[in-house]
C-alpha cells in the first residue's frame, strides 16, 4: 500500500492536457412572407455554462455578434437591421461592464426582398462567447440560407468545430487521470493518523446502533454515500467558482504559480510536523453533537465529522487536487472529489458492514506519522515545480535546470535518509528498527534521488522530462564539461548561424523564435515550416521534446528536412516598441508582450489555444496537412512529419 503513495506523487506530476472548444453551434432557416419577401432566419445553439454577446455592446466590450449578408450580386435588398431576441442584460463578470447577451439559444432574424430569382443566400456572422471566466477569439461561420422547400427541420447545420477541420480532436484521458490520481490520494489519505484511526470507532458506532446485520450494512452504506456527497458538493463548489472552464492562462501565470508554490510550502511543512492546519474546534462541537441522532441525519453528520477532524491531514491533499483539478477546466474538480471520496468511503462503508475484517488491519502507530511525513516530503518537491513555472515564464533564470534538479535531489536524499531511520521528526515515535516495508519504499526513494544526479551534467531523465526546466534552460545546455554535439546539417560548418536562429540543445535542432525571420529562412534555403506553438510551463511540450523529437527519424527531419519555428505564448518579455500593435481579439487594447503576440496569431490562424501545437506549411503559408497537437507515439509524430514534406515537395 505504501508504494501506491510513492505512485500516486509521480502520477500527479504527469498530468496535463488542454481542451479546444466549440461551444457554438449555429442553424439557417428562411421564413416565407410572400413571392418577393423572407425572413432569414439564423439560430444559434450554445453550450451549458456559455453565453453569445448582443449585436451591440458597449465600448471597450467584447466582440458583438455581427451579420453579414452578401448582395453583391444585386438579387435581393436587406431590410432593416437583423432583429435579436430579449437575452440578459447583466454585470459581465468578464468585462466588468453591463452587456446583453444570449444563453442556450439565440435566434436572429433579417427581412429582404427579393429582386432577381436566386436559390440561395449566403452570409457570415462573426461572434465572440464567452463563459465566467474566459472567452474564445471571435470566430466567424459561413451561412447558407435556401429559398427553395428548404424547412424548419431540414436547417442547415454549420457548427465551429466544422470550419476549423484542421484543429485536432483532444482526448477525454485528463478527467481520467484527474480520477485515478484522486483516488490514490484518497487512498494515501486514508494512511494517516488522522484517518486510520477513525476506522476502528466508526465500526463501533454502527457496530452498536445497529439491532441486525442488514441495517448495519444498510446504515454502512448510508455512511459510504455521504462522505461522497460532502466530497462532491465541495466539488462542485469549487466548479462553481472557476466555471464551466478554467481560464487557460491561469497555467502560465506568474501569481497562479507563485501562490501554489507557498501554499504547498505550507502544506509541506504542516504534514512534516511543525504545525497543524485544522478547522475550528467549534465546528467539529457542533456536527459530533447533531450526530448523536438517530437516521439518515445522524450518520450524515457522522459523516461530516469525519471529514472536519481529519482535515489536518486531508486538508492539503484536497487543496492540491482542488487547485490542480480547478487549472485543468470543465468538471475535474467534480471528478477529482469524486475519486478522492471514493477511496476514502469504500473502506469506511465496508468495514462498517463486516467487522470482523478488522482483524486484517495492522494497529494504529508510529507508521501513520511517516506515511504523513512522507507526503510532506512531496509536497514539498512539488511546490518548486510551480515555482518553476514561474520563473520560466518571467525568464529570470534563477531557478535552472540545475538548479531544480539539486533541490530534488535533496528534498529526495533526505526522505531517503527519514526512511532508513536516520533523520527523527517532531512527531515520530522511536524507532528500535525497520520494517520490511519502510525499507523498501527508502531503497526505491534512494535509487529514484541517484537516478537524479547524472541530470546535473546533462542527462536527458526520460521518467521525469516534464518536470524539470527544458535542458536548454540551464546553466549548461549540454551538459557540464561538455559542448554542443556538432552543427546541423542544414549549414556548413563555416557558414555560422543564420539572424534570429540558434541551436536547440541538446540535438543541435536549428530553430527561430521569430516567425518572418524563420519563414524568410525557409524560403532561402526551400524547405517546408514547422511551426512549434509551446510555453515555457507547458508540460506536454516538455515531454515532446525529451521524449518524442530523439527519436532519430524524427530528429533526422526536425534537423534536415525543415525549418523550425518555436513560438512561445507564455514569453512575457516585452516586445520592441516597434511592435506593440492593437489586438485584434480586443480592438482597443495592445499587444505589449512577445507571447501575446504569438498566442493571438495561434488563435486567429487556427482557432486553437492549447500547446504543443505544430503546424507544417509552405512558402504561402498554406498548411500541408492538418496540425497535431499532443503526440506521445513517435512513429505517429513521424508520420505526420514525413506526409506533410512529401505534400511539400509535390
Amino acid at each position: 500500500m505504501k508504494k501506491l503513495i510513492f505512485l500516486y506523487v509521480l502520477l500527479t506530476f504527469t498530468i496535463g492536457y488542454s481542451q479546444i472548444l466549440d461551444p457554438v453551434t449555429w442553424s439557417t432557416s428562411v421564413e416565407k412572407i410572400s413571392d418577393t419577401e423572407y425572413i432569414l432566419v439564423s439560430k444559434a445553439t450554445i453550450e451549458e455554462g456559455w453565453h453569445l454577446y448582443a449585436q451591440t455592446v458597449p465600448e471597450d466590450g467584447p466582440i458583438p455578434t455581427t451579420f453579414i449578408y452578401d448582395d453583391s450580386e444585386g438579387a435581393f435588398k436587406i431590410l432593416g437591421n437583423t432583429s435579436e431576441e430579449v437575452g440578459h442584460t447583466v454585470d459581465d463578470p468578464v468585462f466588468g461592464m453591463t452587456i446583453k447577451f444570449f444563453e442556450k439559444t439565440a435566434t436572429f432574424k433579417q427581412k429582404i426582398t427579393v429582386e432577381k430569382e436566386v436559390a440561395t443566400i449566403d452570409g457570415f456572422v462573426e461572434f465572440m462567447v464567452c463563459d465566467d471566466t474566459r472567452c474564445l477569439s471571435p470566430t466567424e461561420v459561413e451561412l447558407t440560407f435556401s429559398l427553395r422547400g428548404m424547412s424548419e427541420k431540414e436547417a442547415q447545420v454549420i457548427s465551429y468545430k466544422s470550419l476549423s477541420k484542421n484543429i485536432p480532436e483532444e482526448s477525454g484521458q485528463g478527467l481520467w487521470g484527474i480520477f485515478f490520481i484522486a483516488f490514490l490520494s484518497g487512498l494515501a489519505a486514508l494512511l494517516t493518523p488522522c484517518v486510520f484511526p477513525m476506522i476502528p470507532m466508526t465500526v463501533s458506532f454502527f457496530t452498536k446502533q445497529s439491532k441486525t446485520k442488514a441495517a448495519g450494512i444498510k446504515n454502512a452504506v448510508t455512511y459510504g454515500i455521504c462522505i461522497i456527497v460532502i466530497y462532491l458538493l465541495l466539488g462542485i463548489a469549487v466548479t462553481g467558482i472557476f466555471g464551466a472552464d478554467a481560464l487557460n492562462a491561469l497555467a502560465t501565470n506568474v501569481w497562479f504559480n507563485i501562490f501554489f508554490f507557498l501554499l504547498l510550502v505550507i502544506f509541506a511543512v504542516s504534514f512534516l510536523g511543525a504545525f497543524e492546519i485544522m478547522l475550528p474546534n467549534s465546528w467539529a462541537n457542533k456536527v459530533d453533537s447533531q450526530a448523536d441522532r438517530g437516521g439518515f441525519i445522524g450518520i450524515f453528520f457522522m459523516a461530516l465529522a469525519l471529514a472536519i477532524v481529519s482535515f489536518s491531514c486531508t486538508g492539503p491533499i484536497v487543496g492540491t487536487l482542488l487547485v490542480e483539478a480547478a487549472s485543468k477546466g470543465g468538471v475535474a474538480p467534480v471528478v477529482g472529489m469524486f475519486g478522492f471520496s471514493l477511496a476514502i468511503a469504500l473502506p469506511f462503508a465496508l468495514f462498517a458492514a463486516f467487522p470482523g475484517w478488522l482483524n486484517s488491519l495492522p494497529k494504529s502507530g508510529g507508521w501513520l506519522n511517516t506515511v504523513k511525513v512522507f507526503l510532506g516530503f512531496l509536497e514539498l518537491a512539488l511546490a518548486f515545480k510551480f515555482l518553476s513555472q514561474a520563473d520560466l515564464v518571467l525568464q529570470a533564470h534563477l531557478l535552472e535546470r540545475e538548479v531544480f534538479l539539486a533541490i530534488w535531489i535533496t528534498i529526495f536524499g533526505t526522505l531517503a535518509f527519514y526512511l532508513f531511520g536516520k533523520i527523527q521528526l517532531p512527531h515520530d515515535s522511536p524507532l528500535p528498527h525497520i520494517s520490511i516495508g519502510r525499507l523498501s519504499l527508502g531503497l526505491v526513494v534512494l535509487s529514484f534521488t541517484i537516478y537524479m544526479i547524472p541530470g546535473l551534467w546533462g542527462a536527458p531523465l526520460n521518467l521525469i522530462s516534464a518536470f524539470p526546466p527544458p535542458l536548454e534552460y540551464s546553466e549548461s545546455s549540454y551538459g557540464v564539461g561538455y559542448s554542443r554535439m556538432g552543427t546541423s546539417s542544414v549549414l556548413s560548418v563555416n557558414e555560422g548561424l543564420p539572424d534570429g536562429a540558434h541551436l536547440l540543445a541538446p540535438h543541435d535542432i536549428l530553430a527561430f523564435n521569430d516567425y518572418d525571420k524563420g519563414l524568410a529562412y525557409a524560403k532561402k534555403i526551400g524547405k517546408p515550416v514547422m511551426i512549434d506553438f509551446t510555453g515555457w510551463a507547458c508540460v506536454n511540450c516538455r515531454k515532446m521534446e525529451q521524449n518524442v523529437w530523439p527519436n532519430p527519424k524524427v530528429l533526422n527531419i526536425l534537423k534536415n528536412e525543415v525549418v523550425l519555428i518555436s513560438l512561445y505564448v507564455d514569453d512575457k518579455r516585452p516586445l520592441e516598441a516597434n511592435e506593440v500593435t492593437e489586438s485584434k481579439l480586443r480592438p482597443g487594447k495592445q499587444l505589449k508582450y512577445i507571447g501575446q503576440k504569438w498566442s493571438e496569431l495561434q488563435t486567429i490562424r487556427y482557432k486553437a489555444n492549447s500547446q504543443p501545437f505544430y503546424v507544417l506549411m509552405d512558402h504561402n503559408e498554406e498548411n500541408l496537412l492538418p496540425p497535431v497537437g499532443y503526440m506521445s507515439n513517435p512513429e505517429d509524430y513521424h508520420s505526420w512529419l514525413q506526409t506533410g514534406i512529401e505534400s511539400f515537395e509535390k
